[in-house]
């Protein structure tokens, strides 16, 4: 069998344009993993509401992050794809879940180059509906549909690989390295709180208490609360941080329902209310800078703090294509082949 990988991450509209960008959001936000409401209230939603006012506000954002080259997640994730085919021995594929860079086209790529045995690669390091999980169950759909005999298998949720948290801490400190930062905000991306409790294989062990993400349970696997607040757990430690120096925090959230709290705006206000002066945040939901981090996070959340009396607001970028990162993902690429 010839062995081959396929890096996934999200995707981007093909250009900042309204057009382009109403295309992406509708495919996006149609994902019954990403609003998991039924079919015809999701469909009057996003069509009849979402599509009428967000596409001209999230392509003005767009506008603002775009880069020479074309969209920077787009762009640092080729980057990424690139380095790692220099340090492997298999054909390393490229795709998106969203967008023109699809899933279909990539396991394609990797077929016409005789590969039949695929790593499907989510570039996550934790477990979610809306990331991981409808990338595995999109790619099994294209497995019955067009490609029958390939064997496709999975990289789990990598969070709390010691490996990865060592790669993701050298990178915060690297980047912290002569700042006079008072407090370290770990910001991940939102879900709706009612995601966490669909993803509770136990059924019963996600109440979202504040105790059940520190109580041991197979439902770890799949809960991304936990896995978050473990790898700000894990890279404090690792990076050895005062208590009350560091803290978590979920960005982004649409509709009404209650999502993961405490909220990332509000967290930055609140900072900044109680004197805080200079602040960091890291985003490590995600390992591409995107329209999230970029945008919402390097511009919005700096202007919230500088609003409420607070100064120097250093972004860490994500990992992108950092050598360390590189190695590390051409490592674990390695170890799969040669088993």
């Amino acid at each position: 069998m010839k062995k081959g990988v396929l890096l996934v991450n999200l995707g981007s509209p093909d250009s900042p344009e309204p057009k382009d960008v109403k295309k992406y959001l509708g495919e996006f936000l149609m994902d019954e993993r990403v609003i998991d409401i039924p079919y015809t209230a999701r469909a009057l939603l996003v069509r009849g509401i979402i599509l009428k006012t967000r596409p001209k506000a999230s392509a003005a954002a767009y506008k603002k992050i775009w880069w020479e080259e074309g969209s920077p997640l787009i762009v640092l994730s080729e980057r990424l794809q690139e380095k790692i085919q220099k340090q492997v021995e298999v054909p390393v594929a490229l795709a998106m879940r969203y967008g023109s860079m699809t899933i279909e086209k990539g396991l394609q790529e990797l077929v016409g180059q005789g590969v039949d045995e695929v790593l499907l690669f989510p570039l996550y390091p934790q477990f979610a509906m809306a990331t991981t999980e409808t990338i595995l169950v999109k790619a099994e759909e294209l497995k019955k549909r067009h490609f029958p005999n390939l064997k496709i298998e999975s990289v789990p949720a990598f969070y709390n690989k010691p490996d990865y948290i060592e790669v993701l801490s050298n990178s915060i400190k690297r980047h912290l390295e002569g700042k006079n930062y008072e407090h370290l905000l770990f910001s991940y991306h939102g879900v709706p709180e009612r995601h966490i409790r669909k993803s509770d294989v136990t059924k019963s062990h996600c109440k979202i208490d504040g105790s059940c993400c520190a109580t041991s349970s197979k439902a770890h696997e799949f809960c991304y609360r936990h896995q978050c607040l473990e790898v700000t757990k894990l890279v404090a430690k690792k990076l050895q941080l005062k208590e009350g120096s560091f803290s978590t925090s979920f960005q982004s959230r649409l509709g009404f329902d209650p999502w993961l709290q405490p909220y990332t705006d509000r967290t930055i206000e609140r900072l900044g209310k109680q004197g805080t002066k200079n602040m960091a945040i890291v985003t490590p939901a995600f390992v591409s800078d995107c329209l999230e981090t970029l945008e919402e996070i390097a511009m919005e959340g700096q202007e919230i703090f500088h609003e409420v009396g607070g100064g120097e607001f250093t972004t860490i970028p994500c990992l992108n294509d950092d050598d360390e990162f590189v190695n590390l993902l051409s490592d674990w690429i390695s170890d799969w082949y040669k088993n």
